[in-house]
């Protein structure tokens, strides 16, 4: 059955076709999911000079994707986790129906469009999944449809129209800037899911407030937190990608 997608206004793509067949890289320090095969920022520049879609423009930073004109199929993405956690009552909302719905997107007109970025952050006990919502308002309704665009990354649907999306198992997707996940590395080790937790809560509300607001019991936790990333000898691709934005906190904050 065709499905219609509203991006944008009247901009609208149909699901149709094959997902990415890219893993998901998730930019810990950067706190988004980047959906794309290029290396840097000169060939991200080129890559979003051939496209079309949702793309950054001066201050303006909205979620992104990336549509190829010739065929109008989605090529890339690039989306935001926000920094706003719901508390657990809402997170327990979030549907497990429909099952994810592995397929592409192809845009309905070559125009450029805006895709707002999620503002409610909803995790799955034990981070399993990360689910990014417009808002909380999404989870008083159904949902229409789950599309899998890329491994483990789903568009939420309700009512017709884009209203978040979340990634699974995203401590597996860990990495730095522009790098992509090792296809060949082992599952994540038990104890880089414990701090991937641990460093999630100190970088989202409410506790990253009272981090830069010095609060010393915050700045406690800030440097086990920091410790343990240090002291921890498996699995150091995705401990150092959480190392890049805790590092950061203890530059800031913590070591003054």
């Amino acid at each position: 059955m065709t499905m219609k997608l509203a991006l944008d206004g009247d901009r609208t793509a149909t699901v149709t076709g094959e997902p990415l067949d890219i893993a998901p890289r998730f930019d810990f320090r950067d706190f988004r999911v980047r959906i794309a095969t290029y290396a840097d920022v000169e060939e991200r520049d080129r890559f979003q000079s051939g496209t079309f879609g949702s793309q950054e423009w001066l201050w303006d930073t909205p979620d992104e994707l990336w549509f190829d004109p010739a065929g109008r199929e989605l090529v890339g993405a690039e989306l935001r986790l926000p920094s706003s956690v719901a508390d657990a009552a809402d997170a327990a909302r979030v549907p497990g129906a429909p099952l994810v719905r592995a397929s592409g997107l192809r845009a309905d007109h070559v125009r450029d469009f805006r895709l707002e970025v999620t503002a409610e952050l909803c995790r799955a006990p034990g981070d399993t999944v990360l689910t990014c919502l417009r808002d909380l308002d999404v989870l008083d309704e159904p949902l229409e449809a789950r599309i899998g665009i890329a491994p483990d990354v789903a568009l939420l649907v309700q009512g017709g129209a884009a209203v978040g999306w979340s990634l699974t198992d995203p401590v597996r997707y860990l990495t730095t800037t522009f790098v992509p996940p090792d296809p060949g590395a082992p599952a994540p080790a038990p104890a880089t899911r414990r701090l991937f937790t641990a460093c999630l809560d100190l970088v989202t509300v409410p506790l990253i407030d009272e981090v830069t607001d010095r609060e010393p019991a915050a700045l406690a936790r800030l440097r086990a937190v920091d410790e343990a990333l240090r002291n921890q000898r498996e699995d150091r691709r995705r401990v150092d990608a959480l190392s890049a934005l805790i590092a950061d906190l203890m530059e800031d904050y913590a070591n003054r």
